[in-house]
């Protein structure tokens, strides 16, 4: 069974940084993008950041400059560095993976569970 397992959401007042992490574990034969999404209440999910298996990354324009993903392939492993943490960025976290399970099967999305982080002002 495929999982995606997410880590290090929390409490942190406004100007603060935390670190996101997600492990997939599980069979698979390649990852081709990972990444962060979010949804705050009352509000649709959304791309935050995501980085591809060749190492470029896209970010939201609300994140640009104070978030880094990056991702350990050896590990099958995705962060999000997130400084300067802002209120509007209080939301759950939901870590993405698009890959194949084995070499001749099609790519498909898969997601974790979400990790809430919240910013207080």
């Amino acid at each position: 069974q495929l999982q995606l397992e997410e880590s290090g959401g929390g409490l942190v007042q406004a100007g603060e940084s935390l670190r996101l992490s997600c492990a997939a574990s599980g069979r698979m034969f390649s990852i081709n993008v990972m990444g962060w999404y979010r949804q705050a209440p009352g509000k649709q999910r959304e791309l935050v950041a995501v980085i591809f298996s060749g190492g470029s990354t896209n970010y939201a324009e609300s994140v640009k400059g104070r978030f880094g993903i990056s991702r350990d392939n050896a590990k099958n492993t995705v962060y999000l560095q997130m400084n300067s943490l802002k209120p509007e960025d209080t939301a759950v976290y939901y870590c993405n993976a698009v890959l194949r399970r084995n070499y001749d099967s099609y790519e498909r999305n898969y997601w974790g569970q979400g990790t809430q982080v919240t910013v207080s002002s």
